[in-house]
């Protein structure tokens, strides 16, 4: 396993192996073939960035069978998804902030984020774990009073793409099985979700592989795969960690009083 980290530095950006409290610095291009330089960074000494700058996150809706079975909605035979704007992606340590205008709930989605790794184009599910390059953590963030606000026409874009809506971190572990890992929610420090990507309708490498059939997938795009129950609102203040054994957490406080310490 390893886990992949982007960060800033004395003015530059840079990505590294993250191990131990100290990154390995990196060169060339993380999806092919990067190169170690032979300088280490202390994490402490680094502001971490989004793990990678996909072209495109592409984000499932009713995706797990628990939550399906709690809402009553029907099990899709097609995956269901949407997209979060590039503008809107934000790392961890960040504060998340409330669009302007908005006075509604706000909710954290915890996800697994799956990070491809070479560009996927009509690939079958017994091959498309091959284009994934690794595991990230996703909080998908949601105004959701917007959803539904005209009546006419559910508004999935704007409700979920504003900026510091689209949540990743804190890096990109490869080496996992992305089946076999479970997504947990901490909301000051208390735990709200906990459940097993076991139960998803739509398994990862089916995903990849349905997904890739509509567009193509480019290197460092990301597909968020989906919540389960245990959904809840952000107050103004709180601390919301998505966490992935293996990955990481994704920590991030929603709307403090000084958005800009």
């Amino acid at each position: 396993m390893t886990h992949w980290a982007r960060y800033r530095h004395a003015g530059e950006t840079g990505f590294g192996v993250l191990h131990d409290g100290r990154i390995a610095e990196h060169s060339g291009d993380l999806f092919d073939d990067p190169q170690a330089t032979g300088r280490e960074l202390e994490l402490s000494a680094v502001e971490l960035l989004t793990p990678v700058q996909p072209s495109k996150m592409v984000a499932l809706a009713n995706n797990f069978h628990a939550l399906l079975a709690k809402t009553g909605a029907p099990v899709p035979q097609e995956p269901l998804y949407f997209f979060k704007a590039n503008s809107s992606f934000h790392p961890t340590g960040k504060p998340i902030l409330r669009p302007r205008g908005y006075s509604g709930k706000i909710i954290f989605e915890g996800e697994l984020g799956l990070v491809i790794g070479r560009t996927c184009r009509d690939v079958e599910a017994g091959e498309a774990l091959q284009y994934v390059f690794g595991c990230t953590c996703i909080n998908d963030v949601t105004a959701i009073e917007t959803l539904n606000e005209d009546p006419s026409f559910q508004q999935w874009s704007r409700c979920k793409a504003a900026d510091t809506f689209g949540v990743m971190g804190p890096v990109v572990a490869s080496g996992l099985d992305p089946g076999t890992l479970s997504v947990r929610a901490l909301l000051d420090g208390q735990e709200r979700q906990n459940y097993p990507i076991a139960d998803m309708v739509f398994t990862p490498a089916q995903l990849v592989s349905r997904i890739s059939r509509d567009m193509t997938l480019l290197p460092g795009d990301i597909i968020a795969c989906g919540t389960n129950v245990g959904v809840g609102s952000l107050r103004p203040g709180n601390t919301i960690e998505i966490a992935i054994e293996g990955v990481g957490s994704l920590v991030n406080v929603f709307d403090p009083e000084d958005p800009h310490p």
